[in-house]
């Protein structure tokens, strides 16, 4: 099979083609696994973390990739939970130790033991991959296999994110970054909160124009003064500079809800400009979010086909991974990215 393999860890500034395009072996599943024939995979900026190493592959060489569509292809000997030809979705989730007390009480995302899909694991940068039957989700027909592999990720970690924000309906969010995670994040609010505006803080008048477009009542920059205070921001970018400017901007019991496996440490002195009286008195909160659990999947999977959610989508031949993740790192984004890398399926009429 085909699969674009990491080797080691690069600084995209000096090396822009850190993956390798290589033929190796299809592998086999073990025996609580399935194989799966890759669809199609999103491509995340936690895959530009693992290339320049804020968060480390667990060995090398890694196949990326960690929102991944597919079909089952092979059962392992004691996988019995879904029949070969299901199609399924692998999000961030790869598994857990399923005993501690985190996995007793449904933050398996927080276990110790926790291992992510393409970091601890071999994920969807390929043409097949293997995964726990515990670890893989059937897609609702409604989802064709390249507009579901963003809701795996940037889909169901802001699910996730807006949970923790603590919204109720006529609330006002703000959204700070305006890519793949979050104008889903905005499609969700107009289904689950119909009377809560949203104001967007981007960086490009590009971005700003496209969050009005899907429904914000506001874009400005980051270093904009919302035209009101807000009961809540989730933060999407990888760096601090944005936080800093954006708490400014909420009302007293407001959290802002961190959503970044890492953040980028080069512009880490802007920390220092932080106001504690301005930015995190009157009991402002900081939240972060950690991974996703299964549940958040499952549930944002069935949401997105009854809202339903359909994410804009830019897609690349699997041999255009690179590409893809340079123009991610220097935010050429609108929506979400997505490898093309074996036979998709179109979703049903809704």
């Amino acid at each position: 099979m085909q699969a674009m393999l990491l080797p080691q860890i690069v600084h995209l500034d000096e090396n822009q083609t850190p993956l390798i395009l290589h033929n190796i072996p299809i592998p086999k599943p073990g025996d609580n696994e399935v194989l799966i024939q890759v669809a199609a995979c999103g491509v995340c900026h936690t895959e530009l973390d693992e290339i320049e190493g804020r968060t480390l592959p667990a060995f090398f060489p890694m196949i990326l990739g960690h929102q991944v569509t597919g079909k089952i292809v092979e059962l392992g000997k004691y996988a019995f939970k879904y029949p070969i030809e299901t199609r399924v979705g692998i999000a961030w989730f790869y598994s857990s130790c399923g005993q501690c007390e985190f996995c007793r009480n449904g933050f398996e995302n927080l276990c110790p033991e926790f291992k992510a899909t393409g970091r601890d694991a071999h994920g969807g940068y390929a043409e097949y991959m293997v995964a726990p039957e515990d670890a893989v989700f059937p897609l609702p027909e409604q989802l064709d296999s390249i507009k579901a592999a963003p809701l795996l990720c940037a889909g169901a970690i802001g699910y996730r994110s807006l949970r923790l924000a603590n919204l109720s309906n006529g609330r006002r969010l703000g959204l700070c970054g305006f890519g793949a995670s979050a104008h889903l994040v905005l499609k969700l609010v107009r289904y689950l909160y119909p009377n809560t505006p949203v104001y967007v803080f981007a960086r490009s008048e590009q971005e700003r124009q496209f969050a009005i477009s899907l429904g914000a009542e506001w874009a400005g920059d980051f270093t904009d003064q919302s035209p009101v205070k807000l009961h809540a921001i989730i933060d999407t970018t990888p760096v601090w500079f944005t936080i800093v400017n954006v708490l400014k901007n909420l009302l007293p019991n407001g959290r802002l809800v961190i959503n970044a496996i890492r953040k980028e440490t080069s512009d880490i002195h802007s920390l220092t400009t932080l106001d504690y009286a301005r930015d995190l008195w009157l009991e402002k909160e900081l939240k972060s979010v950690a991974n996703v659990t299964r549940q958040d999947v499952a549930e944002f999977l069935h949401l997105a086909a009854v809202i339903p959610i359909i994410p804009e989508v830019e897609t690349y031949q699997l041999a255009e991974a690179n590409r893809a993740l340079w123009e991610l790192k220097n935010r050429h984004i609108r929506g979400a990215k997505v490898l093309l890398i074996g036979e998709t399926t179109s979703a049903a009429p809704i």
